[in-house]
């Protein structure tokens, strides 16, 4: 595996370790000093043998270990910012039990550090490949005391249950009963959810009959396998070039969406602006609460140029669909000459695709006067069959999963002036 370093290439990853904990304190992802301590502490290369140590080091950077047949990722050791907030939310302690599922060996290293030589760190994948490197690079780097498990992630380890800590890293559609049975009373559950296609990191505490977010954070997950699997359902509207991304089965026709591709194109715009690098991950999920036919637009790069489309992302721009008709997101304005704000907007098409637009807009207008400054959305999760009248009453969106009821809700609306872009 390349293991072995020379002394000048050992000071060189400990000045970059030191420099990436630097960078991450700054940026916030880092908050704590035992996260602090976690990252100084354990030597990230070793987990990424076969990759430059700039890249390994870089706080952006995920490092792909493992591709399928079709080239997608199925196991990558995550980007440090998002390692960090995932083990900010999940409050690790000195003698905690923790289950991580889905294993790739760092981020159970930076657990064991945090739970101490009293605490205890269970590590589980599907994958004998994953299991088998991360057994090889945790003995490498000096953590034999984390136990590594082949199995499937929706079951957990119940032989090593309860644990204060269950730390999922892979992007998960649901929560299995068998994650709640086995975590503690006041336990932590950190887990990114994908809900419609969006996925969050998601920090719940087991509080009786439910799961209560504490935190919500965006990040990026390759997706669960085995049982807990749940693939999206892709529906072409224009050839190969453009994709409407659904959780479960369409229930719009795709032959009238792309006739109405084909179309004219309504347009409007929301008076509401973000600056180059001001977040507004939030503003997704508030659209995926509030629009009828909620899905995510994907296109090459070809339909863009060709002016079929023209999203706020190739990737994942939130869309509403009805009778035959879409509307989406558009590529943010620049407002000024600077380009210092820019504004967002909507574009729509179809015999309703004026509506959906004006609707589009409307509720980013909503967003940014009512929760825009505010704590931003909770996602509290109840066991399936729970009756609504048991669900939180200001709910702006209920998801029925397999194993569960996902709730979305604000806090009160936080009332702002909008300024007028100039």
């Amino acid at each position: 595996m390349g293991l072995k370093m020379n002394q000048s290439e050992e000071i060189d990853t400990a000045r970059l370790r030191g420099e990436l904990v630097d960078q991450l304190r700054i940026r916030g992802a880092i908050r704590t000093d035992a996260v602090e301590r976690a990252f100084r502490a354990v030597p990230r290369h070793l987990f990424t043998p076969d990759t430059p140590a700039e890249r390994v080091y870089a706080p952006d950077d995920a490092v792909v270990t493992k591709r399928g047949a079709d080239g997608t990722a199925v196991s990558s050791v995550s980007a440090p910012t998002v390692v960090a907030l995932m083990l900010e939310q999940a409050g690790v302690r000195l003698g905690d039990r923790v289950l991580e599922i889905g294993s790739g060996g760092y981020n159970a290293a930076l657990l064991a550090e945090l739970v101490g030589p009293d605490g205890a760190v269970t590590t589980v994948d599907i994958d004998p490949d994953v299991t088998e490197r991360a057994t090889r690079c945790l003995s490498a780097a000096g953590y034999d005391r984390v136990r590594v498990l082949r199995a499937d992630g929706e079951f957990g380890a119940p032989d090593a249950a309860p644990f204060d800590v269950i730390m999922v890293t892979v992007g998960a559609w649901d929560i299995p009963a068998a994650w709640w049975e086995q975590l503690a009373e006041g336990g932590r559950l950190v887990v990114p959810l994908r809900m419609c296609g969006i996925t969050r990191s998601v920090a719940l505490v087991r509080d009786g009959a439910r799961l209560a977010s504490t935190s919500v954070q965006e990040c990026g997950f390759v997706p669960m396998q085995g049982a807990g699997a749940v693939v999206e359902r892709l529906l072409p509207v224009h050839g190969t070039d453009v994709f409407l991304r659904f959780d479960r089965r369409p229930t719009v026709e795709a032959d009238r969406l792309t006739a109405a591709l084909q179309g004219p194109r309504a347009e409007a715009w929301s008076q509401v602006t973000v600056g180059p690098s001001e977040p507004f991950s939030d503003l997704d999920l508030w659209l995926m609460a509030t629009l009828p036919g909620f899905c995510l637009l994907t296109a090459s790069q070809d339909a863009v140029d060709a002016g079929v489309v023209n999203p706020t992302w190739r990737v994942a721009t939130p869309t509403a669909t009805r009778n035959g008709s879409l509307a989406y997101r558009a590529k943010p304005r620049p407002v000024d000459q600077a380009r210092t704000r820019f504004e967002f907007g909507a574009y729509g098409h179809g015999p309703q695709g004026e509506a959906l637009t004006e609707r589009l807009v409307e509720q980013i207008r909503v967003w940014d006067d009512a929760h825009r400054a505010g704590p931003g959305a909770s996602i509290d999760v109840y066991p399936a069959g729970t009756p609504n009248e048991k669900l939180p009453q200001a709910c702006a969106l209920v998801l029925d999963k397999r194993h569960t009821r996902m709730v979305i809700s604000w806090p009160s609306p936080i009332q702002k002036a909008r300024q007028t872009p100039t």
